[in-house]
């Protein structure tokens, strides 16, 4: 089983790449799970409503307001339009929002990846995950597409869960043989913006030790390796997924920053 996080970024798939690498992974009889993110998406219908956005530590603050609209981009767009590329490279695909079963269950979140206290709003952090429905579909060859809205453990609502931080909940609960994470940089760098600081290979304990020294969007990746890892996947792979090779390569075990227990 193969957990794979497609990321807003990374979704610009002209040539039908990301299908035929998840077509040759099946081919392999391997199960491919897809979680999808949708930053830029967010973004663009946020922006078309006239509601600013924020980020604290790397996580979108949430507001009632602005989670009514990532639900509707996640559940209602991006995911349908993810299904649809699948299924023109031939896979069958099925959207369905972690919300649902639901599949997601989730409590507020109050504190960064760096250990600090926040305010984050209807932003939720994974407590368990049922995966029924997600077995039920890869037993009949169907490839779930998954978008990361969470049902509240403490409430009637949802909450917004950061797509890493879902594919890595979802990957660890399914025992997976790896989680792919597929952003718009080429890995995990030491120092970045620095590019020759790439991490090719480093053990989560290693990683856990400098974890603190990430911010922004990477701090949630990092944190997503090692949840995957605690939560049961065998091993994460974080990859540059604007390019349409990467996928494969990763398949072949090769590029990006490969993190294992």
């Amino acid at each position: 089983m193969i957990v794979v996080k497609f990321g807003g970024h990374a979704m610009k798939d002209e040539n039908g790449a990301f299908a035929q690498a998840i077509a040759a992974a099946q081919a392999t009889g391997e199960s491919v799970v897809v979680v999808h993110g949708g930053g830029p998406q967010i973004d663009a219908a946020l922006k078309a409503k006239g509601i600013e956005s924020s980020f604290v530590g790397g996580f979108r603050y949430t507001t009632s307001e602005i989670f009514e609209v990532v639900e509707n981009v996640l559940a209602n767009e991006v995911g349908p339009k993810v299904v649809q590329a699948l299924m023109q490279g031939g896979i069958t695909a099925q959207a369905l929002s972690g919300r649902t079963l639901p599949t997601l269950i989730a409590r507020k979140k109050m504190t960064l990846v760096n250990g600090s206290s926040a305010d984050l709003g209807q932003v939720g952090e994974v407590v368990r995950v049922d995966i029924s429905q997600l077995k039920e579909l890869v037993s009949k060859g169907i490839v779930p597409v998954v978008a990361p809205i969470s049902s509240d453990e403490d409430s009637a609502g949802g909450l917004n869960v950061n797509a890493d931080l879902a594919a890595a909940a979802i990957a660890g609960a399914l025992d997976a043989s790896a989680l792919i994470v597929m952003t718009d940089v080429g890995g995990i760098y030491r120092n970045w913006p620095d590019t020759s600081s790439l991490i090719e290979s480093i053990s989560s304990e290693e990683l856990s030790a400098i974890k603190a020294g990430f911010a922004e969007g990477m701090a949630p990746k990092v944190q997503a390796a090692l949840d995957a890892i605690s939560g049961g996947a065998k091993a994460v792979r974080i990859i540059d997924g604007t390019d349409p090779h990467s996928f494969a390569d990763a398949l072949l075990s090769k590029g990006g920053t490969l993190v294992i227990a």
